[in-house]
């Protein structure tokens, strides 16, 4: 009966302890959604992939250790409405600041993971980065970026810039700063809680 009640009671305090949320924590120190997808890293086929899904292709950039980063994905994905949207329109494939593994750019240069992050420019973890609904020639990750997010943002901001991405607010003449400036007061107009 004791050894029964001691079960118990070890496995209540293990489920209690463990995060909540969908992630678990990988062996390179980084928060793992489990839909994130898992891919080969040529950003050319993953952009065609994301597409042929439906989607568009999102690359987000972590590192072990990053505050940031357990907050994108403690607060932020853990949130129904952000991760569903997300999952229902991108295809995210995460990548390691400091990592090894093998990574082709879409001017087909073969490089590490950390290697990349270097030539993109990027700095920051996490770092999200919106890519084109198709392969670009010639270009870097980089230039062919259509929009990138450095560091974590309230659950508005981020809904907002997936948002804009997917509806092509790039391309047209409402910046995205504009676009956040207005969504923000038609939530607050109707009667919606600002969730910076």
């Amino acid at each position: 009966m004791l050894k029964t009640f001691l079960a118990a009671l070890f496995t209540a305090f293990i489920f209690a302890a463990a995060p909540s949320g969908a992630w678990t924590m990988g062996d390179d120190g980084l928060h793992k959604e489990d839909w994130f997808s898992i891919t080969f890293r040529d950003i050319a086929e993953d952009i065609q992939s994301a597409k042929d899904e439906g989607k568009r292709l999102v690359i987000i950039y972590e590192q072990r250790g990053c505050i940031y980063c357990r907050k994108l994905h403690e607060e932020l994905l853990a949130d129904p409405e952000v991760s569903g949207y997300i999952k229902a329109n991108y295809k995210v494939v995460q990548y390691n600041m400091f990592g090894d593994e093998e990574v082709t750019d879409l001017d087909g240069e073969v490089l590490t993971e950390k290697s990349a992050a270097r030539k993109w420019g990027f700095l920051f973890t996490p770092t999200i980065v919106f890519l084109p609904e198709d392969v670009p020639e010639g270009k870097t990750v980089a230039q062919a970026a259509v929009a990138m997010m450095p560091g974590a943002f309230g659950k508005s901001t981020s809904l907002d810039m997936f948002q804009w991405v997917r509806e092509k607010g790039y391309e047209g003449d409402e910046v995205f700063q504009k676009y956040h400036a207005r969504r923000l007061n038609e939530r607050r107009a109707a009667g919606q809680p600002d969730t910076e």
